[in-house]
């Protein structure tokens, strides 16, 4: 065994920082490191004590090329003002199983409603949320609160001076963006808002008209089948009017018409 001590290559340290990081690692914190290494070490360290930031941008470029060319399965993403290793999509499902098999979502439809909101509006206050969800979300944030996906960011000028919600790093890291800039157009949350609107509506009209809004969601369920039983329905209709003119017919005479058992 060589006692010559072998000088890893600059894009290597960082990747052996990236794999042992459990948050995303800013250039400005590898530059710390390096220099906190060579103050604490001493020896080869001190080699990459005058790192600079553009230094390791570079050397991050090199290892991700070489991740990707290498085809490891794994790249280095850009996500909450950091760096992380991540796994390629394709290697997705196996991932999945491996992590999440018989596990249920920690995020639920409202939950995800709910962040919408916040990530969009915020600043918000709770009753904000509930005027956009249409029902109340105490529960949702607090649940919200314990995932650390979001934070109290101060107090509203409202009457009572309510919580004002907003997000966290971890919301950013979670859910693979760099800064809240990155996050998707408004016309996503104004489609959750109208379609919250259309829901509430057909909840109303259901309890207005009654038997008209299980026949449209008979519809829905069976794929046009009530459209089928309506249309044999109009291709029977003759036979009704034929009835309809004999019972007209017997009247006439002063018979009274024979009573029928329908099922």
């Amino acid at each position: 065994m060589s006692d010559v001590e072998t000088i890893p290559e600059l894009k290597q340290i960082v990747g052996a920082i990236l794999f042992a990081a459990k948050e995303p690692v800013s250039l400005e914190h590898l530059q710390q490191v390096f220099a906190a290494t060579a103050e604490q070490c001493g020896g080869m360290t001190k080699d990459f004590a005058a790192v600079t930031e553009s230094m390791l941008e570079e050397a991050v470029a090199a290892l991700n090329q070489s991740l990707r060319d290498g085809a490891t399965g794994l790249h280095i993403r850009e996500v909450a003002h950091g760096y992380r290793l991540a796994n390629d999509a394709g290697c997705g499902p196996w991932l999945r199983v491996l992590l999440e098999k018989g596990k249920a979502s920690k995020l639920s439809r409202p939950a995800l409603e709910t962040l919408a909101i916040i990530a969009y509006r915020q600043p918000v206050v709770r009753s904000e949320i509930e005027a956009v969800r249409g029902v109340a979300v105490d529960q949702l944030v607090r649940n919200l609160l314990d995932l650390q996906l979001i934070r109290v960011v101060g107090r509203s000028e409202l009457p009572g001076r309510p919580w004002l919600f907003g997000t966290t790093q971890k919301f950013l890291e979670h859910f693979g963006i760099k800064s809240l800039n990155d996050l998707p157009g408004t016309e996503e949350l104004r489609r959750l808002e109208q379609a919250q609107q259309q829901r509430q509506a057909a909840a109303a009209d259901a309890t207005a008209t009654g038997p008209v809004a299980d026949e449209v969601a008979e519809h829905d369920l069976l794929g046009g089948a009530a459209d089928e039983d309506r249309l044999e329905a109009d291709e029977n209709e003759p036979d009704r009017t034929e009835r309809n003119d004999a019972t007209d017919e017997e009247t006439a005479h002063g018979d009274s018409p024979p009573t029928r058992r329908t099922s």
